[in-house]
């Protein structure tokens, strides 16, 4: 049986957004099932329109030190830093449950089984859902603290979406041995639930406010400071995002609307297409305005900005018929908007990759996390100094 969702809980979720007349109308139609994601085209990196960049010989990843556009496979094996190394000092994994019932912020919804949604008829890129409804949850929250860390020492650290993600975990014990990132705590969040609109997890993820980012701040990082007996950085230049899917638009989403909190940018196959829901006047096109208007028309944001696509990732032009729904086209414009505007940002393109693909989040993660921690003080690290001596940081 469908259940409405009133304008007064839409109201409590949004942060006292209210709906507009046409959308308060467009309650009444049934809702659709999810139509069928069709099999996605295999897309040429060189395709005209496409970022000019740099081909790299197969089974090679980008310089971590290195801005700009780099196209990456067929071949994806795993980097060392993804298994376990004998003699590497092992940090500590542990979990706690959050509830709904104790959220100010998400209290919960839920899109009931086997529906989606349908154009609104009067505005076809706007997806009207009526069958989403009040629903609780229950999210683990994994806490990854590495064996270096100084108790009673700010730690810079990494929120993650969709957790937990022990291949970060693994990575990161790697690469802090090898001083190539800081000893960093690192925070795995699982989502609400469900996913696109109306679902917890698409409220979450793919709203375009800073409230996913109040959220980790008022209600997550707390209880890892007390649970953990850590201390997490206020320097927003030591915390960091990440993510894929809507993870990945939801870890921009964070910096870009709290750059006071996060600078550091992460994501794969990220969402920048229009899947916002409710609908907001000031950015319609969902995460799809990030390349369409905000970036291009914002002055730069102190970010670094990690991002890769897969020539197989996601095209779906489903019922809307927007030309909104083409992950690979976001997330070139993506590249092109920051490289325009002077962002400091590496985009890879993946041949023989699929939307969030795990062979090349295998390849690609340690010197994804180490491009997204350069400029920060490392210690124990070396660099050059201009007569290209090495020198300790």
């Amino acid at each position: 049986m469908l259940r409405l969702l009133s304008i007064a809980f839409l109201g409590s979720l949004m942060a006292g957004a209210a709906l507009t007349p046409a959308q308060s109308v467009a309650q009444t139609p049934q809702a659709s099932t999810h139509p069928a994601r069709p099999t996605p085209p295999t897309r040429d990196p060189h395709t005209p329109g496409y970022v000019a960049a740099k081909e790299l010989p197969d089974g090679t990843n980008a310089p971590a030190d290195a801005d700009g556009n780099f196209i990456i496979g067929p071949t994806h094996n795993p980097a060392p830093e993804m298994s376990v190394q004998a003699g590497v000092p092992q940090g500590t994994v542990s979990e706690f449950v959050m509830q709904s019932a104790d959220s100010k912020i998400y209290p919960g919804i839920a899109r009931e089984a086997g529906t989606f949604g349908t154009p609104d008829p009067t505005d076809p890129p706007k997806l009207v859902v009526t069958t989403s409804h009040p629903a609780a949850y229950t999210r683990r929250v994994a806490v990854y603290v590495p064996k270096q860390y100084v108790p009673g020492t700010a730690a810079p650290f990494i929120v993650g979406a969709d957790g937990p993600d022990h291949a970060l975990f693994t990575a990161l014990d790697n690469l802090i041995a090898e001083h190539k990132v800081p000893v960093m705590i690192a925070i795995s969040i699982s989502n609400g639930s469900g996913d696109a609109q109306g679902s917890e997890r698409g409220l979450e993820y793919d709203t375009m406010s800073g409230r996913y980012a109040e959220f980790v701040e008022k209600e997550v990082l707390p209880l890892v400071e007390t649970k953990f007996h850590v201390e997490l950085t206020h320097d927003p230049d030591g915390r960091a995002t990440m993510g894929g899917s809507s993870g990945g638009s939801c870890a921009l989403i964070m910096a870009w609307y709290h750059p006071e909190l996060y600078h550091r940018v992460l994501t794969y196959s990220g969402t920048y297409v229009n899947q916002q829901w409710p609908s907001d006047a000031k950015t319609p096109h969902g995460a799809w305005e990030f390349h369409e208007h905000l970036i291009p028309d914002s002055p730069a944001k102190p970010l670094r900005i990690w991002m890769e696509v897969g020539d197989r990732d996601l095209f779906n032009p489903n019922a809307m018929r927007d030309n909104m729904h083409d992950w690979v086209v976001a997330n070139e414009d993506m590249a092109k908007v920051l490289a325009a505007k002077g962002y400091h940002y590496q985009f890879v393109f993946a041949r023989n990759a699929g939307h969030t693909d795990r062979a090349v989040k295998q390849q690609t993660l340690p010197e994804a996390l180490e491009y997204l921690w350069q400029g920060y003080p490392i210690a124990g690290a070396t660099s050059r100094n201009k007569s290209g001596n090495k020198i300790d940081k």
